[in-house]
């Protein structure tokens, strides 16, 4: 077994988009309606991984900017289809410049990663002054209320098929949960190698509380607040908080 940084090694990037699938009429599509309001909309996605929503609004004729730190990551989503379309930058919030961005989007629990109030604020206070006036910020977070986490067991394993590296079976383990941070590790095993490879990782849960009231600290007014990506209202057994906010 092999530990590694889940988003700098090439193995388990190559298999990023696999064991991260999306359905289509979850991100994807709630992501293409918000822009799709703004017709031909100009998005900023940060933290845009492999780019798979960034990649999917340039198909549908957004004018789009990624933006990630890792080189691995952006290195697939510059070949991925659609990739061309896109504008990529290697970096964090600070990478970004004021900008007039009709739309800022983080996808894929992005908000998570941002463990601390202030990368937290920091990353909301530069995504406002990237936008035009008016503009609005889209993201969601798991809801902690669900408790999703007490189902990351290796009982709870899943299996995925990768057209390289082939079947790959994906389970987590949870070592701490403390005032609101989540310490667990991902596992992967290739099945045709037997090679186990895992990632330690801590993701934030805030609530619908402490998001909203961080965003008006930050300037953004909240617009509409969802419980899943069907537009159902939060509430205590909603998976996530999907927020949209304008500036």
């Amino acid at each position: 077994m092999t530990t590694i940084a889940e988003f700098s090694d090439p193995r388990l990037v190559a298999i990023y988009d696999t064991v991260n699938p999306y359905a289509v009429d979850a991100q994807p599509g709630f992501y293409s309606k918000l822009a799709a309001e703004y017709g031909s909309a100009k998005v900023i996605d940060l933290g845009c991984g492999t780019g798979q929503i960034s990649r999917d609004l340039a198909r549908q004729s957004h004018r789009v900017t990624g933006v990630d730190p890792s080189a691995e990551m952006l290195a697939v989503a510059r070949q991925a289809p659609h990739g061309d379309q896109v504008t990529w930058i290697e970096g964090d919030s600070t990478a970004l410049e004021i900008a007039d961005f009709d739309l800022a989007i983080m996808t894929g629990h992005v908000a998570q990663f941002l463990l601390t109030p202030q990368d937290w604020h920091n990353a909301l206070s530069v995504l406002r002054a990237a936008l035009q006036p008016y503009g609005r910020i889209g993201f969601e977070s798991r809801n902690p209320k669900a408790k999703e986490w007490e189902r990351w067991t290796p009982e709870n394993r899943r299996t995925f098929e990768d057209p390289v590296a082939g079947t790959i079976e994906h389970w987590s383990d949870v070592q701490d949960v403390r005032d609101g941070l989540v310490s667990y590790t991902n596992h992967y095993l290739f099945t045709a190698t037997g090679e186990e490879l895992t990632s330690s990782a801590q993701l934030r849960f805030r609530s619908e509380e402490d998001l909203t009231e961080s965003l008006g600290d930050a300037g953004w007014y909240v617009q509409d607040i969802f419980g899943d990506w069907d537009g159902s209202p939060a509430g205590k057994k909603s998976p996530e908080i999907i927020i949209v906010a304008t500036r």
